[in-house]
């Protein structure tokens, strides 16, 4: 039986893409989003079969109240929870020394905090059901720092750092987590770069592949994919 997907950030971008690719598969999707705007965009853009599948909560999940929020929306949901993908995030570039004052705690909020604080809301759910899959979307910057990276960087670090001690702690509950460390990804924040898309990952790959993932069998964990574009990073 299908499972309900819930998609952190899932209305743009690799969260987008995640979404509708389970969609596709014949899931109940639900993403949460800041701006409503790119829900209706989004939603406009499907079949009526799969829009009809798909449930939407306004949320800046980078405030704690707000992430939970959409936590116990997934729990009113009247379906069995099976996916979480941790995808929301945010980037500010800065060398450590010279961000302004605030950055790092922006960034942890945004792309580590609010997987923690949703995955604490949902995993005594999954832990009862005896199944589940988490996915944090983390970065190429999780492994390797580069320059003018920051504490975008240190925040992506301490997500892969949650996603390893999430698989430990997981395991023997027979729920699956797995990090997703993407090379640079066509999306909205690339298209004005001048580069052409082709040096860049596509969306629905990194969607293709953690569908795949999800589907290999229960006594199977893929705990990381680390994914470049064909030519090496950007």
């Amino acid at each position: 039986m299908n499972k309900l997907v819930a998609v952190t950030g899932g209305t743009k971008g690799i969260g987008k893409a995640i979404a509708i690719r389970f969609l596709k598969a014949g899931h109940r999707v639900i993403v949460c989003s800041r701006d409503e705007k790119n829900f209706k965009s989004m939603r406009s853009e499907l079949e009526n079969d799969l829009s009809d599948s798909l449930s939407f909560f306004q949320a800046d999940v980078s405030k704690q109240e707000e992430a939970e929020g959409f936590a116990d929306a997934v729990l009113g949901l009247e379906s069995d929870l099976g996916i979480l993908v941790n995808n929301a995030g945010t980037f500010l570039p800065g060398a450590i020394h010279l961000e302004p004052e605030g950055t790092l705690q922006t960034l942890m909020e945004a792309n580590m905090y609010s997987a923690y604080w949703i995955s604490r809301k949902l995993i005594p759910s999954m832990i009862e059901k005896k199944q589940g899959h988490i996915f944090n979307i983390c970065s190429t910057a999780s492994i390797i720092p580069y320059e003018n990276g920051g504490a975008y960087c240190i925040s992506k670090f301490a997500l892969l750092g949650f996603s390893k001690l999430l698989r430990m702690e997981l395991m023997e509950k027979r729920i699956k987590v797995t990090a997703v460390l993407p090379g640079a990804t066509w999306t909205d924040s690339w298209s004005s770069s001048g580069m052409e898309e082709e040096r860049f990952i596509p969306v629905n790959d990194i969607a293709d592949l953690i569908y795949t993932t999800y589907n290999l069998s229960d006594s199977t964990n893929v705990e990381e994919i680390l994914i470049r574009p064909q030519l090496g990073d950007v």
